[in-house]
């Protein structure tokens, strides 16, 4: 029996997220994702193939039918432990109109929740405390995170700068010096 997914006039990520948990949540098996736009439909696509599933999308009056198996291949996938850390030195990803780039670090946080590999830190820097104060759009995100062992600081001096230090809702208060030790120790950094 095909387990039906039904991601109509769901936003980006979520029809994806929705796929990854369905197929994290069995051994093999096939789905039909069912999505409205085109863009959900590649995106679901990539993810299959990035998994090496077994896929076939057909457009069926505006709406998108994927056919995904997933077949028990008894291997193991290798996962490298590599130290990631992830800097986050604005409320907003992108350049260009606030509320889009407010959108988007909404659906960006809220992915990497959702994702396999997590960063061992994540580290905010000026206007970026603001989404770990009140008043943020990513605090579920940000929670969901650090229950996952990631290590979550916020930069004193940047929320003194904002009179945010009392509205500060998750994670820790850092200095520069263990900013800079936490940066220098990783094997990867990512700026936002």
């Amino acid at each position: 029996m095909i387990h039906t997914i039904d991601c109509k006039g769901l936003k980006c990520p979520q029809p994806v997220i929705n796929t990854k948990k369905y197929f994290d949540s069995i051994k093999e098996g096939e789905a039909l994702i069912i999505v409205d736009n085109e863009v959900a439909k590649n995106n679901i696509c990539k993810f299959a193939q990035s998994n090496g599933y077994k896929y076939k999308a057909v457009d069926s009056e505006g709406l998108f039918n994927i056919n995904i198996t997933k077949e028990d291949c008894h291997c193991e996938i290798m996962k490298f432990d590599k130290k990631l850390v992830i800097v986050v030195g604005t409320d907003k990803l992108g350049e260009g109109e606030e509320v889009l780039g407010a959108n988007l670090m909404k659906s960006y946080m809220y992915a990497l929740s959702e994702s396999d590999d997590m960063p061992s830190d994540i580290i905010f820097l000026n206007s970026g405390v603001k989404l770990t104060t009140k008043g943020s759009s990513v605090i579920d995100s940000l929670e969901e995170l650090k229950n996952k062992g990631v290590n979550i600081t916020s930069c004193g001096t940047c929320l003194d700068f904002y009179n945010l230090k009392d509205d500060l809702l998750i994670g820790d208060i850092s200095n520069m010096y263990t900013i800079v030790e936490t940066m220098n120790k990783s094997d990867n950094t990512i700026k936002l």
